[in-house]
């Protein structure tokens, strides 16, 4: 074909014959291999990465060797993997009977080799093993998997369990400000989680002398008197501000006395 234009790759026009190839035109001579150089046209070739390959380059740079014949898995080929292993579809076959395939040194059956919840084959799609089950992955994030107690979702990795309830990281936050609380202080009112602070100001006893909430982390120890509370480091003497915790003492009006000053 002759026609006047503009080549992208070199961008010079075209004033002889050309190809078009990939939505792009090209100089017959500039339709190559991008790994050896070789000229492509009516040749049969490979796209990797939005580039041109021949076939033997294709075949010596991307493809993946066969774990049972150590022979190239070509582009005519399907490619069977399990765990970073690689098969011919042909070479993933039982031992017994030359059909496909085997597993955990036991053979099978193509149409043997099922998921045990839903009974379909699994063929060359991925699955869990369960015991010496083995369930499809969608019957097993349906059936098996750990599910977030706040989105539902199913939980793939990583995680936080919580009186043995599973949230994922990001779900386990505060109930009242939204807080992640993965790896904060934290505890909980009626199964739901919530941060110190915001636990202490909806719930916790609040101290008579320094109106604090009276939070139970850390071994902090109180004083309860006629629904008063104190902090232990302030259940001291109104007047000569000694510690009355373990001692008998004096209310006088609401203020906390020892015996001394309360004679005085």
């Amino acid at each position: 074909m002759v026609v006047a234009g503009v080549q992208i790759i070199c961008k010079l026009i075209f004033s002889s014959e050309y190809t078009k190839a990939m939505e792009q035109n090209y100089h017959k001579d500039h339709l190559a291999c991008k790994h050896c150089d070789k000229k492509l046209i009516a040749c049969r070739y490979i796209l990797k990465d939005e580039n041109p390959h021949c076939i033997p380059c294709y075949q010596e740079v991307f493809a993946h060797n066969c774990y049972e014949c150590r022979k190239p898995i070509g582009p005519d080929y399907k490619d069977l993997s399990y765990k970073d292993k690689h098969w011919h579809e042909f070479c993933f076959k039982c031992c017994e009977c030359m059909k496909k395939f085997e597993y955990k040194g036991t053979q099978w059956h193509e149409e043997c080799f099922i998921c045990n919840v839903c009974k379909e084959p699994i063929k060359n799609k991925s699955f869990i093993p369960r015991g010496d089950e083995v369930v499809c992955i969608p019957c097993f994030e349906n059936k098996y998997a750990q599910r977030c107690a706040k989105c539902n979702g199913v939980l793939t990795k990583g995680g936080v369990a919580y009186k043995d309830i599973p949230w994922h990281r990001e779900c386990f936050t505060c109930s009242k400000c939204g807080k992640n609380l993965a790896g904060e202080k934290f505890t909980s009112r009626e199964d739901k989680p919530y941060c110190a602070d915001c636990y202490g100001d909806l719930f916790a006893k609040k101290c008579c002398i320094c109106t604090k909430p009276i939070m139970g982390f850390g071994g902090t120890k109180f004083i309860s008197f006629e629904e008063r509370h104190w902090h232990s480091d302030c259940f001291n003497c109104y007047k000569c501000k000694t510690s009355m915790v373990g001692k008998g003492f004096l209310m006088n009006e609401g203020d906390i006395l020892c015996p001394n000053c309360g004679r005085n």
